[in-house]
């Protein structure tokens, strides 16, 4: 076999981390890997944590599945990149030694140290008009001065703050860096301006500063593999190591967001929103995040927390496989004859319902049904998307396509819900991870621009990112009126409903304390 010029995408997650080679030369996959792990057990009630330790090793096990698969040989691999959960905070001493446990993205043991911040900073909107983000319980900064209160020794030893990403990065090149990307969902960076925050600083402690790597542009490589991390990946050292970045920024390389006008939408667990724009993108509400993404641009982004849960919930419940759960959906007609879900089963982010509960609104004889149920659940968590996308078109962000990723993107009735109450054309891709593909690209990108090269991360995904032609969705006007309906409908329900979201927790609280 003749020799190949190959790069690896790593994306590092939540539950499990994968790995991605992929040929150079016309951006296909040759091998996959991946290896799965869990959350840290028996923490106190919110607490999220996962050992950095975990991922390095996962990294290791899922890079060796893919290399074997791709039957690739060590000197191929000509540069690594590598995405990461956002948000997750990795404490380093002087050593270079892990301090503590990561505190993750999904941690919410933080919002008083967040409202706290928001109160050194001037409150909610001088905090947006100060940094273009809300300081948020998922974001770092908060988990910062939560180790500064709870655990004074181990923030005495803090000599760098580093991302999941970030961290792997280390480990493979031995530099500390961070790129824009990533750095901006910390809640400690001026997004328009792509500089750390000085009073933001300030508001937890005025030494952090030494502790945060200087930033960089998302073209400049995070170093080279040494050669400890070479051995233990089976390769050569001195592979190009990319600037990498968080999740989003790596999904929105690999689905070829790169250019104003594309929009990807993943409906996962949870699900996500988020377009490339030439401009910072500042949601003076907050329900917007005002990301860089990382590719020298920025990423608005909005996120919302119930999407396939919602689903699940339904198929399960009904017993259903995930073929029948289709084929039982399809028999309700667009808008299931006035049933509606507002899918807030356990709060919701965007729009911002802490409190919020799940309900099933416009129940009667006729749609008390397992298809109406079905349909419903589709369409109330894809209402809650559209949510999002049109708080993004209000704040001049119009999508012309939505580029749709996640397990409810393998459904053809779901994607056509998706079209109608979009109101744009949907679209899948020919690789369906994202983020490790994009990972795979941006090192490619950084690749070429060290040889020399005049390229743009767009023309490297115009070539490489490809859709489905055969799983297009277009708008339906008929559906697009009937969902337009339903819209008003659930954004009224979610408005009147919440003094009652409150009162609900509230009884809850009362009744498991009884």
């Amino acid at each position: 076999m003749a020799s190949r010029t190959l790069t690896i995408g790593i994306d590092s997650g939540t539950q499990s981390t994968k790995a991605l080679v992929v040929d150079a030369r016309n951006g296909r996959v040759l091998g996959q890997g991946a290896a799965s792990y869990d959350l840290i057990p028996g923490l106190p009630a919110g607490a999220k944590e996962q050992h950095p330790e975990t991922w390095r090793a996962a990294t290791i096990r899922a890079v060796a599945g893919a290399l074997k698969a791709a039957r690739a040989g060590a000197g191929e691999v000509v540069a690594i990149g590598v995405s990461g959960q956002q948000h997750g905070f990795v404490p380093l001493d002087r050593k270079g030694e892990v301090i503590r446990p990561a505190k993750l993205w999904c941690d919410t043991t933080t919002a008083g140290e967040c409202a706290d911040i928001t109160g050194a900073l001037g409150g909610p909107r001088a905090v947006v008009r100060k940094l273009g983000n809300a300081v948020l319980p998922g974001f770092t900064a908060g988990k910062i001065l939560w180790l500064k209160r709870n655990e004074p020794r181990n923030f005495r030893r803090l000599a760098t703050v580093l991302l999941p990403h970030d961290y792997l990065n280390f480990w493979l090149t031995g530099e500390r860096t961070m790129e824009f990307g990533d750095a901006s969902g910390t809640a400690l960076m001026d997004v328009r301006k792509r500089r750390w925050s000085s009073e933001a600083i300030a508001a937890i402690d005025p030494d952090l500063a030494g502790a945060l790597p200087a930033l960089r542009s998302s073209e400049r490589p995070a170093g080279v593999l040494t050669a400890e991390a070479a051995r233990e990946l089976g390769l050569a050292p001195g592979v190009l190591v990319s600037a990498g970045g968080g999740d989003n920024m790596m999904g929105a390389i690999g689905t070829g967001n790169t250019r104003e006008g594309v929009v990807t939408a993943s409906f996962g667990t949870s699900g996500t929103i988020y377009a490339c724009s030439g401009r910072p993108v500042v949601d003076p509400k907050g329900e917007i995040a005002a990301f860089c993404d990382s590719a020298n641009q920025w990423l608005p982004l909005l996120c919302t927390m119930n999407v396939t849960v919602a689903t699940e919930m339904v198929r399960r419940d009904f017993k259903l496989d995930h073929a029948a759960f289709e084929r039982v959906a399809s028999r309700a007609p667009a808008g299931s004859d006035g049933l509606v879900l507002l899918p807030y089963l356990e709060g919701e982010r965007t729009p911002n319902v802490p409190d919020g509960t799940g309900v099933y609104f416009g129940i009667r004889t006729g749609t008390f049904r397992a298809e109406h149920f079905a349909r419903a659940a589709m369409e109330g968590v894809t209402l809650g998307m559209n949510y999002g996308l049109r708080r993004l078109a209000a704040l001049g962000v119009h999508a012309k396509q939505v580029r749709v990723t996640g397990g409810g993107a393998r459904s053809r009735l779901w994607r056509q819900i998706m079209a109608d109450i979009f109101n744009a054309e949907v679209v899948t891709l020919q690789v369906g991870e994202g983020a490790g593909f994009g990972a795979a690209l941006q090192a490619l990108w950084c690749w070429r621009l060290g040889k020399g090269e005049s390229v743009t991360i767009s023309e490297i995904t115009d070539a490489f990112v490809k859709t489905k032609g055969s799983e297009r969705a277009v708008p339906q006007p008929a559906a697009v009126a009937r969902y337009r309906e339903l819209q008003v409908m659930q954004d009224e329900l979610g408005q009147v409903l919440r003094p009652a979201f409150t009162r609900h927790r509230r009884y809850l609280a009362d009744c498991s304390s009884r």
